[in-house]
């Protein structure tokens, strides 16, 4: 074994979504995400103290400003792949826009794997859900693959430990 940790690359990943309920063990796999975020918010406390300073010896106020972190915010997440025949993803926007999107938060992961195949880094997102749906534009005449895409709100996204 190296002492020195694996550089991981994008050439071996993917995302994979399950969603409740599925007879299939990953209900679609992604090829290129975006938006893994997380950025957590400062909140500044000023403080007037006592403190004697001047001329004249007198004790006058000394505003001391404090940095303290605030709430915790996630980017939201998008998924790109290309065009299947699947249902799934179409599906679960179709659920949340008729109003259940409370039933409709899954869980999922983003899985990054050596060139030997082995799991090397797992990022979870919990309670995500549809809020945009996207499929490229068609051109009969084009050669290029038709791309289909979906942008996740998530609640919480954590890296974990890969054993």
């Amino acid at each position: 074994m190296s002492d020195f940790p694996e550089i991981l690359t994008n050439s071996r990943f993917y995302l994979e979504l399950k969603l409740d309920g599925s007879q299939e063990p990953v209900d679609a796999y992604f090829m290129e995400c975006q938006g893994f975020k997380t950025t957590q918010q400062v909140i500044e406390i000023s403080e007037v103290t006592p403190q004697t300073w001047g001329k004249n010896g007198k004790t006058n106020g000394r505003i001391i400003r404090t940095k303290i972190p605030g709430n915790v915010t996630y980017s939201n997440i998008v998924l790109r792949r290309g065009l299947t025949i699947s249902m799934t993803m179409w599906k679960w926007l179709a659920a949340v826009q008729e109003g259940k999107w409370g039933e409709q938060r899954r869980d999922g992961s983003l899985v990054i794997y050596n060139q030997a195949a082995n799991e090397q880094f797992r990022l979870e997102f919990k309670n995500a859900w549809p809020t945009g749906y996207t499929i490229s534009d068609v051109q009969a005449a084009g050669s290029e693959h038709e791309i289909e895409e979906i942008e996740v709100v998530v609640e919480e996204l954590k890296r974990v430990q890969v054993s």
